[in-house]
């Protein structure tokens, strides 16, 4: 089949085509074959390919855009949440804890949680989305939405066709957001099986791991003293810091050497400087791609961030926490701590991997909410903070979609509008780029198109 001479099933015409390529090219129209893109172009390169049966969207001025990738959201736990989200939570009463959302007691429920969530997001057009963390270690969680069984549950759903976004899935052998140890993770690599990959629709990556927790709560392993006193530490097994850090290290390396992709939580400075080195030295070892990354990076120094940049290590983080916490980080940490929180800026200047996600339901799954605060660094009272790392509003794009992807492994067959990559496009009723900054979340989502299939028309 050639694209010359085959009509193609969907053709979109007349529009603003953001394709997030390598040279951020806009062009007028996309012709879809199949699952996938055909042409993109002019419009009247792609009109020879609209025929018969093809179906013509005249997009009349509106935009696409790649189908969005969230990159680090909790979709069972989300699917039970909405529409609440804990940063609210946080904001009013000073507690992360996860029993918001009623237990998810049986495989319906949890079918329900994920079927909810993809309504959703497709209602936002993201095609794609990252559940940080299901597995064994929370089989007797009380939420019962990070348990091994969501695992089998997502498998079967993308089994049947009922997702509406492809589901890349991390490994927990530990809490959630709670302790973990060597000993438990190297036994749940060796003893747990996951459902099998459903291609391009579900995939087990690798391994979640907690290192500390946040610093409003003073549980961030720091570098810099808390106003109350202390350091915080590493969420790991241990007698003191050296042992707990020794296991963190072993469990990288146990993640590391058994194949698998290790995503991090890692927030206070000492926590990150140390995962940033433990992942640098497994991949010297054998020089693997393995697309490791950091998870929330609340506090960076200058030098951890070269660490990362050299060693080809990812970060992935969330554009509305600065905006929302700034002020508890600074009551925690003092003023001075501001200078290495969320530096998207220079984490992009130094030539990191930059994946910008909702954290879902911590965040709203809106992406569009994301992309303002990422750009404008402004929280709903109006106040900037730390604008020095705002973000360039094509940036933000990419770090929505094409870095994503390559945090999948995926960046050869996704996250950007291109001849031969699969069909995910979100439609707007408007442009990104023709709205002020503060006003990107009023950006209305028009269609949603997975694989060549349309999954939401407003």
């Amino acid at each position: 089949m050639t694209e010359e001479c085959t009509a193609a099933d969907l053709v979109f015409t007349g529009g603003r085509i953001h394709t997030v390529d390598d040279g951020d090219r806009v062009a007028e129209a996309i012709a879809v074959s199949g699952r996938r893109i055909v042409r993109v172009g002019t419009d009247g390169e792609i009109a020879p390919l609209a025929g018969r049966d093809t179906r013509v969207v005249r997009l009349d001025g509106r935009t696409v855009v790649p189908g969005i990738n969230d990159s680090h959201l909790h979709g069972v736990w989300l699917g039970a949440m909405w529409p609440s989200l804990l940063m609210d939570q946080l904001a009013g009463s000073g507690d992360h804890a996860h029993d918001a959302a009623p237990r998810l007691e049986t495989a319906a429920d949890r079918r329900r949680a994920i079927l909810r969530t993809a309504d959703l997001l497709a209602s936002f057009g993201i095609t794609s989305y990252t559940e940080p963390g299901l597995g064994p270690g929370e089989d007797d969680g009380a939420s019962g939405c990070f348990g091994s069984a969501a695992l089998r549950e997502y498998a079967e759903l993308a089994a049947e066709g009922a997702l509406k976004a492809r589901v890349t899935a991390l490994l927990l052998f530990g809490e959630l957001d709670g302790p973990g140890s060597a000993a438990e993770l190297e036994k749940g690599l060796r003893d747990f099986a996951p459902p099998a990959d459903v291609p391009g629709l579900f995939r087990v990556a690798g391994v979640k791991i907690f290192a500390d927790g946040i610093p409003p709560m003073r549980t961030a392993w720091t570098d810099r003293p808390y106003t109350g006193g202390g350091h915080g530490s590493l969420l790991v097994d241990g007698g003191s810091d050296e042992e707990r850090e020794a296991a963190l290290r072993a469990m990288i390396d146990a993640a590391h050497d058994a194949g698998h992709q290790v995503g991090v939580h890692a927030t206070g400075d000492r926590a990150t400087r140390v995962v940033a080195d433990a992942f640098a030295t497994a991949l010297g070892r054998d020089g693997r791609d393995a697309r490791h990354y950091i998870i929330h990076g609340d506090l960076l120094t200058p030098r951890t961030l070269t660490v990362l940049a050299a060693a080809g290590i990812g970060l992935n983080t969330q554009a509305g926490i600065p905006v929302a916490t700034e002020p508890m980080l600074a009551d925690a940490l003092g003023e001075d701590a501001l200078r290495d929180a969320w530096p998207t800026r220079d984490a992009l200047d130094a030539g990191i991997r930059l994946c910008l996600s909702s954290d879902a339901p911590v965040l709203t799954p809106d992406w569009r909410a994301g992309l303002a605060a990422a750009v404008t660094r402004r929280g709903l009272d109006g106040a900037a903070r730390g604008e020095a790392q705002r973000l360039a509003l094509a940036e933000a794009l990419r770090a929505y979609t094409i870095t994503p992807a390559w945090q999948d492994g995926a960046e050869g067959w996704k996250g950007s509008i291109e001849a031969g990559k699969v069909a995910d496009l979100c439609v707007l009723d408007g442009d990104l780029f023709d709205v002020e900054p503060q006003a990107l979340p009023s950006v209305p989502v028009a269609m949603t198109v997975l694989g060549g299939e349309v999954v939401h028309e407003a």
